[in-house]
């Protein structure tokens, strides 16, 4: 790899890029992992073991199914709406790359961004596997943080945030075990395939586009429990640990900067309370708590490889811990379909507007959900979901600053309007 550039001249290259915002719970993580827990907005499902997705929420549930074999097949559109509006960001100084400092003119400001999400498509399969009475076998694959954001090459906030793309792949071979009547548990192990990129313009003559690539692999696990409590009411108890990566990449600024680097991401753990309980043969309801360790992500450290140096100044996003709460209900109208409605509370991780970045507007939202399931057959039946997820107006003030984080270059200024809607259609097949 080359570097044309001395570091301990580089201002900020990439220092305000963050992860995206098109994941649908809080910071980017997607729990968009089957159709049939879209129509309550995922209330209970930690509870809830209808077909082979209970793999990914709590795979104890797998002692639940029936049959030898359960197959579930899943893909979900996911459409998001983000709008930024500029309330005042200051003007971006150009920078002598040799020698770090300004030369006395400012970068044109630019514009608004145009639509920084888009439509993105979210696949899942599963399959659960009786190897005996009381013993299942399951295997689960299927995004678990997946994000995407990309605005207009003149956007006004282009040096603190343009462009990111993530992709972590989660394969997650599970067992369960039905200790007795009202007892079981599960586990699984994860292994995560990791691949992120942060593009941004830099503050040098002609605003030369930095980018950031990485990718890496690592392990993790996650528990489950199942506890009926009496006939109509299931505890569900769900974990899922934390994902510590180690990425190796490259970071590059056309014509000044190509080499090679290092850094590490960890994703939160997630920790998910739930109850399904039935009123009656025809109505069953749903609920959680469930609570994510964002804290774990404070900042990104690219390092140049070849020294262990800084390639950038931190990446900060400044996380805290949050939680979320979800209610829902099924209705079985007759043999052939059963209709679900749900509603949820997310808390965004994002402490305040000094730490929201470009590509994560994220905010505290609200979720309205419905769906139904269809026996299409005996053994195979379709499940269908629907959910608009309103996002409270956000803003931010985020500082774009020099390599030692000393000087502040810029602040971008500005509200963000964001809006979500999903559509998850999802096919199970059990004998």
């Amino acid at each position: 790899m080359r570097n044309v550039m001395e570091p301990s001249v580089i201002p900020l290259v990439l220092s305000a890029l963050a992860f995206s915002s098109s994941a649908t719970a809080a910071g980017f993580q997607l729990m968009e992992q089957n159709g049939s827990g879209l129509g309550t907005a995922y209330a209970g499902q930690a509870a809830v073991a209808e077909d082979a997705s209970t793999i990914y929420f709590n795979p104890a549930g797998m002692s639940y199914l029936a049959g030898t074999h359960n197959f579930s097949v899943v893909g979900t559109l996911i459409s998001r709406s983000t709008r930024f509006s500029d309330q005042g960001t200051t003007p971006m100084p150009v920078i002598n790359p040799r020698t770090g400092a300004p030369i006395g003119s400012f970068h044109p400001a630019g514009g608004d961004g145009g639509e920084g999400g888009g439509v993105h498509a979210i696949p899942a399969i599963y399959y659960a596997y009786a190897l005996a009475p009381d013993w299942r076998l399951g295997l689960g694959i299927g995004p678990t943080f997946a994000d995407e954001t990309e605005y207009d090459s003149t956007f006004i906030g282009r040096f603190s945030g343009q462009k990111t793309r993530i992709r972590h792949i989660n394969i997650n071979p599970s067992v369960a075990y039905r200790v007795n009547e009202r007892l079981s548990l599960g586990a699984g192990v994860n292994y995560v395939d990791s691949k992120i990129e942060f593009t941004q313009a830099t503050p040098y003559v002609g605003a030369p586009l930095g980018r950031l690539k990485g990718d890496g692999r690592a392990w993790g696990y996650n528990l489950g429990l199942m506890y009926q409590l009496d006939e109509a009411t299931r505890l569900g108890v769900s974990y899922r640990s934390k994902v510590k990566v180690d990425l190796d990449g490259t970071q590059t600024v056309l014509g000044l900067i190509d080499r090679a680097i290092t850094a590490s991401i960890e994703t939160p753990d997630t920790l998910s309370i739930a109850l399904q309980h039935k009123l009656n043969e025809r109505w069953t309801l749903l609920g959680d708590y469930s609570w994510t360790g964002w804290s774990s992500l404070q900042a990104l450290e690219p390092k140049v490889a070849a020294s262990g140096a800084a390639a950038t100044a931190p990446l900060r996003y400044n996380f805290k811990d949050t939680w979320r709460v979800g209610v829902g209900a099924t209705w079985q109208y007759n043999q052939d379909w059963k209709l679900r409605a749900g509603t949820a509370f997310d808390k965004n991780p994002i402490p305040d507007d000094t730490s929201r970045t470009m590509t994560v507007p994220d905010a505290d939202r609200i979720w309205l959900a419905f769906g139904a399931k269809w026996a299409v057959a005996p053994n195979t039946s379709l499940d269908f979901g629907y959910a608009h997820l309103f996002l409270k107006d956000t803003h931010t003030a985020r500082a774009v600053t020099n390599t030692a984080e000393t000087v502040t270059l810029q602040t971008v200024r500005g509200k963000f309007e964001n809006s979500v809607d999903l559509l998850s259609v999802q096919l199970n097949y059990a004998f």
